[in-house]
């Protein structure tokens, strides 16, 4: 009996132990409230490519192409001096060709009213003779009539083949001069059609490398390589 009631008073005793010990949250908060940073230490890269500035043009939207090609028609060389391109060479070459065309129609126009003359005072088959029509002509261009009729001895066919070529050389004269106007208009309108329709980058820039060249075949062999330094530039346009 002394043995049970021994037993029951130590169990007793234990489970009022056990019930009077506080639990320790202290720790388990600490241990749920801890927050783990985890590093990636893999380094990742893009293969997408790098985006580039986009150059910007500035074209002349100003230059009017068909104002070009009215000032030329009008006056000559006033389109190339408007396109402002190489205008102190172009304007003095246009006015040359026109002015010796000129000068050829001016020539050829007279040479044709002395043949034409002294064929038709040749066909008459004598000198004319005060009262005679073509006495005024005959006066006029007599010193004409002495050199060819009298000295070299032409005839009225003479004459008149001289008169028909000095016609066909004043009307190829007045073409060229209307072909010059003509192609001159053309080139103001496609110069100025160039300048109004090309772009420039503002970001111009120029980039010096070293470099290896070939040498040609009787050149390298005087040396011991193929090749030879040199310099290499490149423009970004």
């Amino acid at each position: 009996m002394l043995k049970k009631l021994l037993t029951t008073v130590l169990f007793l005793g234990f489970a009022f132990f056990a019930m009077g010990q506080n639990p320790d949250t202290t720790a388990k908060a600490k241990k749920d409230t801890t927050v783990v940073k985890k590093v990636d230490t893999v380094r990742r890269t893009s293969f997408a490519p790098p985006i580039k500035k986009e150059k910007e043009y500035h074209p002349d939207s100003t230059h009017s192409p068909s104002l070009a090609v009215k000032r030329s028609l009008i006056i000559p060389g006033w389109g190339q001096y408007y396109n402002r391109e190489l205008w102190y060479l172009k304007v003095p070459a246009i006015y040359a060709g026109l002015g010796l065309l000129g000068n050829a129609i001016i020539v050829n126009q007279k040479d044709y009213k002395i043949f034409v003359a002294l064929a038709k005072i040749t066909r008459t088959g004598g000198v004319p003779v005060p009262g005679d029509r073509l006495y005024d002509s005959y006066i006029k261009y007599k010193r004409e009539y002495d050199l060819y009729v009298v000295n070299y001895g032409a005839s009225n066919t003479d004459l008149e083949s001289a008169a028909n070529g000095y016609q066909r050389n004043f009307q190829i004269s007045i073409l060229g001069v209307i072909a010059v106007w003509g192609i001159q208009a053309v080139e103001a309108y496609i110069t100025a059609k160039f300048i109004n329709a090309y772009t420039v980058d503002n970001n111009l820039s120029f980039k010096v490398t070293p470099t290896l060249m070939g040498q040609p075949v009787y050149a390298a062999s005087n040396f011991n390589s193929t090749f030879m330094p040199g310099i290499k530039l490149t423009l970004t346009l």
